[in-house]
């Protein structure tokens, strides 16, 4: 396993979740290229550091021993990767404070350091909320590999915080310093909202959500096709976003008793708006997760899940294959798994190794809508 090696650690780290084999490693040369830049520059152990979007732990772990670090994400996977790693390498879980990206933030920074990620309003939000965070002088630090390093990331530095610095690459990795400039406070403009027409609904959306101007169109060809006369049912949607498939579905199965679960805590949070909006105090369990995995076996009728196909900036398909396993496990016999995805995916023979019967309920020229029952 590779070593992540810098001037303030060396560090054994996995990726979340893990999987046999990993041909990725869960740090790149622009998490050694912050912690360089960082070293070089000498900061007084009394420093306060914010980390942001530090998928596997590699910035803040890092820093742990030498300054006062708090790390913020959007992901439940990387606070996994964050505490899991952490003890991998002899420290306490909870030796790195984590905020949910959700929540606000206590105090003020010195230095933050900000892998880029790949929705940059989840940056711009994160922009805004620090003009509030930073002492003055501060240095704000994105770091990315150049080839997901969009000129716009500069330009939100350049707007929310001061002066931008591109640094020269290094390893195929670039930086960008900030300096802090006060300047007035800017409002936000997330959480965003859109209508539906069938039915009548709003739905909010924060800045990290999928699809967040508007309804997707794979969501959009599986509405149609939601199973109905549910009953008293447990249903889970899996990969919630904002909500919208278990809200839908709700309102059509007034009876039945729904989870909704996403690994982000902005989906989690703007799904939790939506439901209020639409149904009330109805009960419903929402919560930011790893998947299924913490669901008991046999303790759903229902799974419904438009699945990712992708993790940050990397495309694949083991996102969707770990969510269609927890489904088969969190399934009771007889349960079934609704899924929509490009036809192009093959998802039809993938949940024809783990379900007995797979069929097609509906296609359009770029989707297919699945049921798959254990």
């Amino acid at each position: 396993m590779p070593l992540l090696t810098s001037p303030f650690a060396e560090l054994e780290l996995l990726r979340q979740p893990e999987q046999a084999n990993d041909p990725l490693q869960a740090f790149d040369a622009a998490d050694e290229y912050l912690l360089e830049h960082l070293a070089d520059q000498a900061p007084s152990t009394s420093a306060r550091v914010m980390v942001l979007n530090d998928s596997f732990g590699a910035l803040a772990i890092s820093l742990s021993r030498h300054l006062h670090v708090i790390s913020s994400g959007d992901s439940h996977l990387a606070r996994l990767a964050l505490e899991k790693n952490l003890v991998r390498n002899g420290l306490a879980f909870d030796a790195v404070p984590f905020i949910p990206a959700n929540l606000h933030w206590q105090g003020a920074f010195d230095r933050v350091l900000v892998r880029v990620p790949k929705t940059l309003a989840l940056l711009e939000e994160q922009l805004i909320r620090l003009q509030a965070h930073l002492v003055p002088g501060a240095q704000v630090i994105a770091g990315a590999m150049i080839k997901h390093l969009p000129r716009a990331a500069g330009d939100l530095l350049e707007k929310y915080i001061g002066p931008v610095q591109a640094s020269l690459a290094k390893k195929k990795a670039r930086l960008l310093i900030a300096t802090f400039k006060p300047k007035p406070a800017a409002s936000s403009p997330y959480p965003t909202r859109y209508q539906l027409d069938t039915p009548h609904l709003e739905l909010l959306n924060h800045a990290n959500v999928f699809c967040r101007e508007g309804l997707d169109i794979g969501t959009r060809a599986f509405l149609p096709h939601l199973p109905n006369n549910l009953g008293s049912a447990r249903v889970a949607d899996l990969g919630c976003g904002n909500g919208v498939l278990a809200i839908i579905s709700a309102l059509s199965n007034p009876q039945a008793h729904y989870t909704l679960i996403d690994e982000s805590y902005m989906a989690t949070q703007s799904a939790l708006e939506n439901w209020q909006a639409a149904l009330g105090d109805r009960q419903v369990n929402i919560r930011a997760d790893d998947g299924l995995a913490a669901q008991p076996s046999q303790s759903l009728d229902v799974v419904l899940c438009n699945p990712p196909f992708h993790q940050q900036q990397v495309v694949g398909d083991f996102l969707a294959w770990r969510m269609f396993q927890q489904a088969r496990e969190a399934l009771v016999v007889g349960g079934a798994l609704y899924i929509v995805g490009n036809r192009h995916l093959g998802y039809h023979s993938k949940l024809a190794r783990l379900f007995r019967g797979v069929e097609q309920v509906a296609a359009t020229p770029k989707f297919v809508v699945l049921k798959a029952r254990k």
